[in-house]
């Protein structure tokens, strides 16, 4: 028990460097006027954070690694949006995966591409909707941008944002599996089945 435990805790910290290291490294920077959107990796992590040890911890640790990224990169403004629109990616993710998709019963590999897939087209697809409407709220109520400039940067956002989840949706259905057999394999599993 206290060995999982410190196990989650490890992972929720390589989760969290993880999706900084998505976000600052593997990140293209699109300029919308004075504002700015990115393309980037860092969703991906936050994902997979969530089918690795849950909705809550996983969402926490993906929220934690990308809002530090915001932090240190220039979106400073953005980070509290951030971290609150990361949290509600690993909450519905892990939802998705472990009440929807019952990942816990799911033993092999071709099952859990099938779980990672529901919980990132599911969860991310979600954030192309949140992220620009709260995004646009965010802009025009607490920094004051005209509702224009802000609905403008909405679209384009909303534009980076779904290809952000096509391709974070791809890769954690295509490594999700590999994780899921090598960590069972290495009896790191914090749930389910570790034989």
């Amino acid at each position: 028990m206290k060995n999982d435990r410190l196990m989650r805790l490890v992972q929720c910290a390589l989760i969290a460097a993880l999706a900084y290291i998505g976000f600052q490294v593997l990140r293209i920077d699109i300029p919308v006027g004075t504002e700015r959107t990115a393309l980037h990796l860092g969703n991906t992590f936050v994902v997979i954070g969530a089918l690795l040890v849950g909705g809550p911890m996983g969402g926490v640790a993906g929220a934690i690694g990308l809002t530090i990224a915001d932090l240190t990169s220039g979106y400073v403004t953005s980070a509290p949006k951030t971290f609150i629109l990361k949290l509600v990616m690993g909450l519905i993710a892990g939802f998705i995966a472990s009440k929807v998709m019952h990942k816990e019963s799911k033993t092999n590999a071709k099952d859990q591409a099938k779980v990672a897939l529901a919980a990132a087209a599911v969860a991310l697809g979600c954030n192309v909707v949140l992220d620009p409407l709260f995004g646009y709220f965010y802009k025009t109520y607490i920094f004051g941008l005209p509702q224009d400039m802000a609905a403008t940067i909405a679209k384009i956002g909303s534009l980076a944002t779904l290809v952000n989840t096509i391709i974070s949706t791809i890769i954690v259905t295509a490594v999700w599996p590999a994780i899921y057999t090598a960590l069972k394999k290495a009896n790191m599993l914090t749930w389910g089945s570790k034989k």
